[in-house]
């Protein structure tokens, strides 16, 4: 298992993960990512194939959690939690003051994995994602942050 910074090179292996991830990231804001100076994509490898990956943001004071997922094979191998100490890794970098991330509610695993790295819940948004399917329903967003 490895990780590495994503470029141009593996976007399309990067918008195949994220088409059975489905986290909501469109392939033109991936692709644009992988082009800014203000994004990093992280990769995670497992036998040259890519499982895992998360889309940070460089704020002025803080970076934000885009973006994060593992192909739905390879969940609860601990994965998730080694991408998430190299996003952690990345905001220390920047010299973050804080590391932000919304998530749906419904997540409680990824909120899990959050909470295990000392993310607390800092509010809601009420109704800000569409609910799966086409029932027209809303889910709230949970926003959380932790220090870098």
């Amino acid at each position: 298992m490895r990780l590495s910074a994503l470029d141009a090179s593996h976007l399309a292996a990067l918008v195949a993960l994220e088409g059975i991830v489905g986290s909501g990231v469109s392939d033109h804001l991936l692709s644009g990512a992988l082009n800014s100076s203000t994004n990093h994509v992280l990769g995670l490898f497992v036998d040259d194939a890519l499982v895992g990956y998360a889309l940070i943001a460089r704020q002025p004071f803080d970076a934000e959690l885009q973006a994060i997922g593992v192909a739905p094979g390879r969940r609860g191998m601990g994965l998730g939690v080694r991408l998430m100490a190299g996003v952690i890794e990345i905001a220390q970098a920047w010299q973050s003051e804080r590391l932000l991330l919304e998530v749906r509610a419904s997540n409680t695993a990824a909120q899990a994995l959050y909470r295990r790295f000392d993310f607390s819940q800092d509010g809601r948004r009420k109704g800000y994602y569409a609910a799966p399917g086409l029932t027209g329903e809303r889910e709230d967003a949970v926003l959380m942050s932790r220090g870098v």
